[in-house]
């Protein structure tokens, strides 16, 4: 994967001609926690101080809520078999959780996880974010869409760019302090996003973040999942059957 995270920065730098460069962060594992081998994860998120998680897979799509020490899936509920989860966002005390094809929303009580409407929207649903008033939300393209929670309409996009040129692939994402953090699928960077300008701030490269001993071939998948729980600088990230789940630090590196 180290060799697709720097592809990942040399075609972008090769494409632009910007002068703003993002900056550079690094990580520090502060704690390490156990993860459901089982979970293709899509969503992360904490509420209240509960950690939340959506998985995807056709036939094995599922809401969670988990215990953050011990990894154990302490509520579940299941999508219908026809849809594969996505992203998840809790907004005004709802659950919404996102289907990667078939262009539906699940709106879900967050208490018993009954499921209470659905919603359509137009393209692919990816990752999944709140930003203390809209939703926001990746379809796997270079824009994020601004979602009204009351209605699941659209209210506007926002065309994210590195280096000036646009970043595909967006995928989980989580509202940190005022800005976007998105997972960039297939590479192992969590990129940092202006929510007034659509620019690409800062890169946080992961790289080596998941022991080689942890990979299980065939089936270990790419990294995915941010949750933030209010400490500065301090993210919880996770991968696709990954079987931890870690605390980590990020710092700015030199250019």
């Amino acid at each position: 994967m180290a060799a697709v995270f720097v592809t990942f920065l040399a075609c972008c730098a090769a494409a632009a001609a910007e002068p703003v460069e993002p900056f550079r962060y690094g990580y520090r594992v502060l704690e390490t926690h156990p993860h459901a081998r089982d979970a293709f994860t899509q969503g992360l998120f904490f509420d209240d101080g509960d950690l939340y998680e959506t998985t995807g897979q056709y036939g094995e799509s599922s809401l969670r809520r988990v215990d953050l020490e011990t990894g154990e899936v302490l509520q579940k509920t299941a999508l219908p078999q026809s849809h594969f989860g996505e992203g998840a966002a809790m907004a005004h005390g709802n659950i919404f959780v996102l289907s990667w094809k078939n262009g539906t929303a699940f709106r879900f009580d967050p208490e018993n996880f009954t499921l209470e409407k659905s919603y359509q929207y137009d393209g692919e649903g990816w990752g999944l974010a709140f930003n203390g008033e809209e939703l926001v939300m990746s379809d796997g393209g270079a824009q994020l869409r601004f979602i009204d929670p009351l209605t699941f309409e659209e209210t506007r996009r926002l065309n994210v760019t590195l280096r000036g040129k646009p970043l595909r692939n967006l995928n989980e994402l989580e509202w940190v302090d005022g800005e976007i953090f998105a997972n960039v699928w297939q590479t192992d960077a969590i990129v940092r996003i202006d929510p007034s300008s659509g620019a690409v701030t800062g890169i946080v490269d992961l790289r080596g973040l998941l022991p080689d001993e942890d990979y299980e071939r065939g089936k270990t998948d790419v990294l995915n999942g941010i949750a933030y729980k209010g400490e500065k600088d301090v993210l919880y990230v996770t991968g696709k059957y990954w079987p931890k789940l870690f605390k980590i630090e990020i710092f700015e590196m030199l250019n």
